[in-house]
C-alpha cells in the first residue's frame, strides 16, 4: 500500500488554496495566524503532531470543516485512511475538551480574582439595605445583581455564613478581623465566606461575639 507523499499533500493544499482564493502558503499563513513551519508540517504529514488549536485555524482559512482536513492530511494510507482518520478526530476531539476545560477554568479564575471585593462585601451591604424596609430607594438595586449571583452558582460559587449571624468559630473558614477567639468560641459573621465547588475560595469574616 503506497502511502500519501508530501508532494500529495502539497498538491492538496494548493488546491484548497485555490478554492479559497490564497495565494501562497505566506498568504495563507497570515490569513489563519501560523506559522510557515505548521504549514510544512502539515505538508509533510506531522499533522497528529500538531496542536488542535493550528488546524482549526487552518481549517477556518481554508474554509473547509476540520474532519475534512484530517481527511486530505492524515498520514495514513488511502486505504486505512477511515480507521486512522477516526483514531485522529477521538484524539483532537479529546485534545479540544481538555483545552475548553483549562480555558473554563482560567476564565473562572481570573473574574473571581476581578470579583473578590463584591462577592465579600455586596452580601453585607445588600443586608443593612434589607435591614432599612421596602421604602429605602436603594432595595431597588437589590434584583440588579441577580444575573451576576446565578453566574456564580453556575460556576459552582457557594456562600456560607449569614450576615450577623452567630456561629462556632473554625480558624479552617473564618477569619478574624478583630479580638481575638478559640476554636469553637462564639462569633459574629460579618462577610460570608465562599467555597467553589467544594474548595475554600475566602473564609468569612467574623468577630467575637
Amino acid at each position: 500500500m503506497a502511502s500519501v507523499s508530501s508532494d500529495d499533500r502539497t498538491r492538496m493544499l494548493q488546491t484548497l488554496m485555490q478554492r479559497a482564493g490564497i495565494a501562497s502558503f505566506r498568504a495563507l499563513a497570515a490569513q489563519a495566524g501560523v506559522s510557515r513551519w505548521q504549514i510544512d508540517r502539515l505538508r509533510q504529514g506531522g499533522l497528529s503532531q500538531m496542536r488542535l488549536e493550528y488546524l482549526t485555524k487552518l481549517a477556518a482559512a481554508l474554509s473547509i470543516p476540520l474532519t475534512e482536513l484530517l481527511a486530505h492530511f492524515g498520514a495514513v494510507t488511502p486505504e486505512a485512511k477511515p480507521e486512522a482518520l477516526q483514531a485522529d478526530y477521538q484524539r483532537l476531539q479529546q485534545q479540544l475538551a481538555q483545552q475548553a476545560e483549562q480555558v473554563r477554568s482560567q476564565v473562572q479564575a481570573d473574574a473571581l480574582r476581578l470579583l473578590e471585593s463584591w462577592l465579600v462585601y455586596w452580601p453585607t451591604a445588600a443586608a443593612k439595605v434589607a435591614e432599612l424596609g421596602d421604602d429605602f430607594p436603594a432595595q431597588r438595586l437589590l434584583p440588579l445583581v441577580k444575573p451576576v449571583e446565578n453566574l456564580m452558582a453556575e460556576w459552582g460559587v457557594a456562600a456560607f455564613g449569614a450576615v450577623g449571624e452567630k456561629t462556632p468559630y473554625d480558624p479552617q473558614r473564618h477569619q478574624l478581623i478583630s479580638g481575638s477567639a478559640d476554636p469553637g468560641d462564639p462569633v459574629r459573621v460579618r462577610n460570608v465566606g465562599y467555597c467553589h465547588h467544594d474548595k475554600l475560595l475566602y473564609r468569612a469574616k467574623v468577630s467575637p461575639g
